[in-house]
């Protein structure tokens, strides 16, 4: 793909999150989420390869599915009420019919079963986009209509994609796959704080993406695209490999990283609320993504020591240098639990 054509697409999508980030009308909303869907479309088939074409093809089913199902519910709305205003969602049909719709654009559990396909079929970097950026403009809706969404709704649906992320990722040997169902179980956390307190929701949005980019980026360098691949990445770069644990671990919520922040507040909050039942099993739910995440860290950092080895040495052939963007993610998705005050003030 061309330089001009990939920065159009880029561009474009972006420019799709950003209008339905600042949009206070449906229709506009609804464009931006349609420009979003048609700007990744091209991206994941760049690669003219069957299971890319496979992985676009669900994409675009899914997300126009859902784009569909948010026109229909807001033109549901404002037939009842009048109003195409995103704050002023009062049927209840209508919010109803907008969390499913939202859900699965988000990949949340029962409508998660896109997201792992997509993401095999597609190469790193486009995994990195899809389980980041375009979980923006979804989430910029939910935000702004979280006061009308049904509660039952979003709980029931928090601890169903909490345990089916944690279930779904037991089995895997594709990181990619295994990075899908770690994004549908936080987006569980997510879920179960949203009918409750905001600036949690948005503070949970923040470490998960700064822990997925510290992720992918750590597995692009690597070349690592299975489990077994990460068992020889100490030769590669012994540094990378210790921030891949530190990552990892900070995913599974471990208390002294930073990804251990949002679970706490949120397990603090719905506890407050009375909601003992749902908390116990979400912490439950975390005990399994916690397993493949630790499984994960003794391939890559505790089973191989740092001698000659019978495969090809990768660092003879590629530098070892770290972009930027690790070096901001990195220590912000392992290190910022002791600022945690001033963040959350």
């Amino acid at each position: 793909m061309s330089p001009m054509t990939t920065s159009l697409l880029i561009s474009s999508l972006a420019t799709g999150t950003i209008i339905t980030a600042s949009s206070h009308h449906w229709l506009m909303a609804w464009i931006g989420l349609e420009l979003n869907t048609l700007s990744i479309i091209p991206i994941i088939s760049k690669q003219h390869h069957p299971r890319a074409t496979e992985a676009a093809t669900k994409y675009f089913l899914t997300q126009a599915a859902a784009s569909a199902t948010v026109l229909f519910s807001s033109t549901l709305n404002a037939w009842q009420t009048g109003s195409w205003d995103i704050t002023q969602m009062t049927s209840t049909t209508s919010n109803i019919l907008l969390t499913l719709a939202l859900a699965m654009k988000l990949g949340l559990a029962p409508t998660h079963f896109w997201l792992p396909e997509v993401l095999q079929g597609s190469t790193m970097k486009t995994a990195l986009i899809i389980t980041t950026w375009q979980k923006l403009a979804p989430m910029a809706l939910i935000y702004q209509t979280m006061n009308n969404l049904p509660p039952t709704l979003l709980l029931l649906m928090a601890a169903t994609s909490t345990f089916i992320g944690g279930w779904g990722g037991l089995n895997q040997t594709q990181l990619r796959k295994l990075m899908a169902y770690s994004s549908i179980a936080h987006l569980g956390w997510m879920a179960a704080i949203t009918p409750i307190m905001s600036n949690i929701l948005i503070l949970n949005l923040m470490i998960y993406l700064l822990m997925t980019t510290s992720m992918f980026t750590t597995l692009i360098l690597s070349k690592s695209k299975t489990i077994q691949d990460t068992a020889t990445s100490w030769t590669y770069s012994p540094m990378l490999t210790t921030i891949t644990m530190l990552t990892l671990l900070s995913l599974g919520g471990l208390p002294p990283l930073t990804g251990f922040l949002p679970k706490w507040l949120i397990m603090e909050e719905l506890t407050l609320q009375n909601l003992i039942p749902i908390t116990v099993m979400l912490a439950m739910a975390s005990l399994l993504s916690l397993f493949f995440y630790l499984r994960l860290t003794y391939t890559t950092s505790l089973t191989l020591s740092p001698n000659t080895t019978t495969s090809r040495h990768k660092w003879r052939f590629k530098s070892t240098r770290t972009p930027l963007l690790l070096n901001i993610a990195a220590p912000m998705a392992t290190l910022m639990l002791p600022i945690s005050p001033l963040i959350l003030q």
